[in-house]
């Protein structure tokens, strides 16, 4: 190629194309048919065995009588290729014409951005310093005269971001130099600070991973050297400052002030790498600082965003406090009720108080005045100050719940007055917040105030039950941040073991009466549906085996409504009762579960008459789950019911849709029933596993041809790539219980799997290995047969993938 191309000025440019890409290729090429070995050989003797041979090549062209920039830059872009593959041994390079040119090529506009990619990698290219100490003392101060760039360049950004990358670049990659030789190689933390400081915020961060680095490093040591205090003193003033919002922030587009919001967050990363080496204590003393002398100005004469900044320093700062702190941290809680009442600085403060909680729950003194400010958070009408006020409160109640008991009747009192007043995510979190005080005290307590509090709830559920004029339907979307509330309260407190307290113990009936009555007029509505079942669902586990004596009349009312809803939330919180009691005697209970099961399926069989399998899946799911906990808990419901036949038709339905977990519940379904105890012969069974055996032998010699229909063309297409062992299991068994008729059943089947997916060699191999397994009693091949099938179908797909790709 050098040979072809090198000589000519007007080819030039085509030989630098190909030795940048080559290098890029190697590196990156997957699809080279060779071995790894080959791949050695051959790379060590394109590149290895030619690097400085292109290096000589590119000394040459970058000094050539009337070279342009243009070749220039590409013989740059070659360069830096050959440096990232780790071809170029840089003490060469130090020697060679390019290692000057590249660092003056930093003076001109058209080859800057291609020489500080270069510099860049050439620095990295040393990170094993004591290896490469010549060459570093080549680069660095070359580097270090840059540094009066930044001021002379300053009202360039592209310049400063290039001139950022490469002390950036210096500084990690030679930050225990700059530990141990500070008097030579500080100048590039001074340079990087600099840096830092640039107004530009698209800049700035290309600074952050040396800060953080060499805080790490140094905070490490046991003493730190009073110039790297100052270096992180004035980063820290400088990460403050850029953490100002802009003067007008209405200036601002949605766009930008999330962009700027959330690159506030990367910087409250530098300023703990800032505490690491100062201290969490002078950092936020720091802070605390910056907001006494704005506020000794008089109101004023500051902006918010004075105060603001400090604050979010603050509190980006909480996680690296000492829960013991008796000096910084009391100054900050003092200096909170002084501060101006701007929903910006409340907004602030309020999470301020949420990141100290830990502390607070150590100086419980605090919390008094913590909940008044929460409080009054709550009544500002600007809604991030009371969304933030929630957030307290939350954390404020998980945190000091030990110390908050004695609140909770004001914290009661405050919902009852204000509750009403505010926003849904607010009054969420309020009710969060409670719970988590609730679960702190003694049972019986615990008891009457989760009492209290439900009631509150249940009393306007009861009272919109009982209303015969229509509900609005603000109403009932009332009624659902009430169940919402209700349902977070119960998650957060959970159950109270097996013996129900006092307060409990006659709850379970009198809840389930409300919510009898309220179900039965106001299921249709799908959201209250939702919200009420997933309340059941944690009022099953608080009352644990006391649910027993309402379950009957639980699974009938859901059966019911969800034969007049189709519903699948009355399926699913109906399995869950299944799972939990299925396996009482109760006769009640049982009645209600042959119901149950019986009910339900005549509804789905009934849906799918009407709907294609797809448009309910969420349906099928949850009745497909429901039989199996039927078929673990309670067998004699399913296999004993003329009903099965109808369940297992419907089931198979859930084969034909590509959605996961329906797909993997309807396989466990079918293989628990192919691989019921029932179906293996045995002296010592119960009587009714005879029955169960004829009940599904039945269902299976009826239903076979579609079902293992359903399942080669499942395993061939869209049947999760997991799902092959259940396959294997399922017709190892069919292959089992009905030899004869699966040799029958396969040959349509597999006629009607496309061969795209299944080439006809395979189909054909498929049936011999079968037969095979199947004739001579060797059923454990069938796997094999499976796997075979899979395998080639998986093959077949692949190739017609990378054709359409091509």
């Amino acid at each position: 190629m050098i040979e072809t191309f090198g000589n000519n000025p007007a080819t030039v440019p085509v030989l630098l194309q190909f030795l940048t890409v080559l290098p890029e290729e190697l590196a990156s090429n997957t699809r080279i048919p060779i071995t790894d070995d080959e791949y050695r050989e051959r790379s060590t003797k394109l590149l290895t065995a030619n690097a400085n041979q292109v290096l000589d090549l590119l000394s040459m062209y970058i000094q050539a009588s009337g070279v342009t920039t243009i070749v220039q830059d590409q013989v740059f872009g070659c360069l830096r290729s050959w440096i990232i593959a780790g071809e170029v041994d840089v003490s060469v390079f130090s020697k060679s014409p390019l290692f000057g040119f590249v660092f003056e090529a930093l003076a001109s506009d058209e080859l800057f951005d291609s020489a500080v990619d270069v510099v860049c990698e050439l620095i990295h290219e040393t990170q094993e310093i004591d290896d490469n100490m010549p060459v570093i003392e080549y680069i660095v101060p070359r580097v270090i005269t840059l540094r009066p760039q930044l001021e002379e360049r300053k009202e360039d950004p592209e310049r400063i971001r290039g001139l950022a990358r490469i002390f950036a670049e210096a500084g990690e990659t030679y930050r225990l130099l700059i530990l141990r030789h500070k008097e030579t190689f500080f100048p590039i933390v001074e340079a990087i600070g600099q840096c830092s400081a640039y107004p530009d915020l698209d800049i700035v961060p290309i600074t952050f991973p040396f800060w953080m680095r060499l805080a790490q490093t140094i905070g490490k040591k046991p003493i730190v050297e009073p110039l790297f205090i100052e270096a992180y003193k004035a980063l820290m003033g400088v990460i403050i400052q850029h953490l100002h919002f802009p003067p007008d922030t209405a200036g601002l587009t949605g766009q930008e002030a999330d962009n700027f919001r959330a690159f506030r967050h990367i910087m409250g990363d530098t300023l703990k790498d800032c505490c690491l080496v100062l201290g969490a204590d002078a950092c936020l003393m720091t802070a605390y600082s910056l907001i006494t002398i704005a506020l000794s100005r008089g109101a004023q004469s500051i902006s918010w965003q004075e105060i603001e900044a400090p604050l979010f320093a603050m509190r980006s700062m909480g996680a690296e406090v000492d829960l013991a702190d008796e000096n910084a941290v009391p100054k900050i809680m003092d200096l909170l009720p002084s501060l101006p009442n701007h929903p910006k600085i409340r907004y602030a403060a309020l999470l301020i108080i949420s990141r100290y909680t830990e502390w607070i729950n150590r100086h419980p003194g605090y919390i008094s005045f913590q909940l008044q400010y929460i409080s009054a958070g709550f009544e500002d009408p600007d809604t991030e100050v009371s969304a933030a006020a929630g957030q307290a409160l939350k954390y404020l109640c998980q945190d000091c719940k030990q110390h908050l008991v004695d609140f909770l009747p004001t914290l009661h009192a405050f919902l009852t007055t204000t509750g009403s007043k505010l926003v849904q995510e607010d009054r969420r979190q309020v009710y969060e917040a409670i719970a988590y005080v609730i679960s702190a005290m003694p049972m019986e307590k615990a008891a009457e105030s989760l009492r209290t509090f439900s009631l509150d709830i249940l009393s306007q559920i009861h009272a919109i039950t009982g209303k015969t004029t229509p509900i609005t339907k603000q109403g009932l979307k009332e009624i659902g941040y009430g169940l919402e509330n209700l349902e977070v309260m119960l998650h957060v407190i959970g159950p109270f073991g097996d013996q129900l307290p006092v307060p409990c113990q006659n709850s379970c009936q009198e809840v389930w009466s409300i919510f009898d009555g309220f179900i039965t007029k106001y299921a249709f509505d799908y959201d209250t549906a939702e919200r009420t079942t997933r309340v059941l669902r944690h009022g099953v586990t608080l009352f644990g085996q006391s649910t027993l004596q309402v379950a009957s009349s639980v699974l009938s009312r859901m059966v019911a409504s969800f034969e007049a809803t189709g519903f699948s939330t009355f399926l699913w919180i109906a399995g869950k009762i299944v799972g939990r009691f299925g396996h009482e005697s109760d006769p009640a209970l049982r009645s209600a579960l042959q119901a149950l099961f019986e009910r339900s399926t005549n509804k789905i069989v009934s849906l799918l008459q009407s709907k294609a399998p797809r448009d309910v899946p969420d349906v099928l799911e949850d009745y497909v789950q429901l039989l199996l906990q039927l078929l673990e808990m309670a067998p004699d419901v399913i296999l004993q019911s003329t009903a099965f036949p109808l369940a297992f038709r419907a089931s198979m339905a859930s084969l034909t849709l590509i959605h996961s977990d329906l797909v993997f519940a309807a396989l466990d379904l079918f293989r628990n029933i192919l691989t019921h105890d029932s179906l293996a012969p045995s002296s010592t069974q119960p009587p009714k596993f005879a029955l169960y055996a004829v009940a599904i032998k039945a269902v299976v010699e009826k239903e076979g041809p579609e079902f293992v229909g359903y399942l080669l063309s499942g395993l061939v297409g869209d049947f999760p790539e997991d799902s092959t062992a259940v396959v294997v299991s399922i017709f190892r068994s069919i292959a089992v219980l009905f030899s004869s008729r699966l040799l029958t059943w396969l040959p349509p089947a597999l006629q009607h799997l496309p061969t795209s997916s299944a080439p006809h060699e395979a189909k054909q191999q498929f049936l011999v290995d079968v037969t095979n397994a199947v004739n001579t009693g060797q059923y454990d091949k069938v796997k094999y047969s499976i796997l075979g099938l899979h395998r080639a179908s998986r093959k077949a797909r692949d190739r017609r993938r990378v054709a359409l790709l091509e």
